[in-house]
């Protein structure tokens, strides 16, 4: 009988271990936009882990000049890496090309590059190349992307439109509630919201919005220059400047006239080399 107990235990375990192998995920390299250090590019492809018969793919869609946009990252990666790079610029005709597909779920590195994080969700949802990508993922490749690649990591997106005020500004000027545009994004993050540029463009009001607005979730704004390492709960910050978080708002209300106001929020701020963990993943 005791055989039978440890045998019947081996197994869960066994399957335990089958079932978290199957459920790990791979790794987030998010970038706050703005001049990328060769220093940061190290970290990137160090965060990859990459083999030598694993190669990268870039992913232009957010910009209007993709080449330009794929030659830039690809001159800083190839300082420091022998692994082929190569950019699918998936089109409406091309986002159910079998091949170009397959490449993509076999990259060991994705990398979005910055433009219009509208732009790009536009070419991706509700398409092949939406699946390939979380497939990639979930198989254990890094999901990278600065400015509007990382803002695409949320479910949330911040779009960067006002709907209150119609004038574009690099930062919200007022702290209304439904004054921020969200769109769906690539969703590889869960009850997170990014913001990018963020000390360089003062976007503190956009993400105090943006906590308004979801107020469950931890709003995380990246710095040019700096990137979180995101795998699984665990945030690692890299890069040259800082990364704020705000969560939890305390007795958050909005006025008659639309002002947001709370009594408090959790205010982190840190630096590289600083971990946390998420709430959710």
């Amino acid at each position: 009988m005791k055989y039978i107990y440890r045998t019947y235990a081996f197994i869960f375990i066994l399957l335990l271990s089958a079932t978290q192998l199957m459920a790990q995920k791979g790794k987030l390299f998010i970038i706050g936009g703005g001049t990328r250090s060769p220093e940061l590019i190290q970290s990137l492809l160090e965060t990859s882990a990459m083999q030598q018969k694993d190669y990268i793919i870039v992913l232009p869609m957010a910009t209007a000049e993709p080449e330009a946009s794929f030659n830039a990252i690809k001159k800083q990666i190839t300082a420091f890496s022998k692994n082929n790079i190569a950019a699918l610029n998936f089109t409406p005709e091309q986002v159910n090309n079998k091949n170009w597909l397959d490449s993509l779920k076999g990259a060991r590195l994705i990398y979005i590059a910055g433009g219009d994080q509208s732009r790009f969700m536009k070419a991706v949802l509700h398409t092949p190349v939406y699946a390939a990508i979380h497939e990639a993922y979930q198989n254990g490749a890094t999901i990278a992307g600065t400015s509007a690649g990382a803002a695409v990591m949320s479910k949330q997106m911040i779009t960067g439109t006002q709907l209150q005020d119609s004038v574009y500004k690099e930062t919200f000027n007022k702290l209304w509630t439904g004054n921020i545009e969200f769109e769906e994004g690539m969703g590889l993050l869960d009850g997170v919201i990014i913001d990018q540029h963020f000390l360089k463009r003062s976007r503190y009001n956009r993400l105090i919005s943006a906590l308004a607005a979801y107020p469950k979730y931890e709003c995380i704004g990246i710095d040019e220059g700096t990137a979180i390492i995101v795998q699984q709960k665990k945030v690692t910050v890299a890069g040259a400047s800082q990364v704020l978080r705000i969560s939890k708002p305390k007795n958050l209300k909005v006025t008659s006239k639309n002002l947001i106001k709370l009594d408090g929020l959790e205010f982190n701020l840190y630096t590289a080399g600083d971990q946390f963990l998420l709430k959710k993943q």
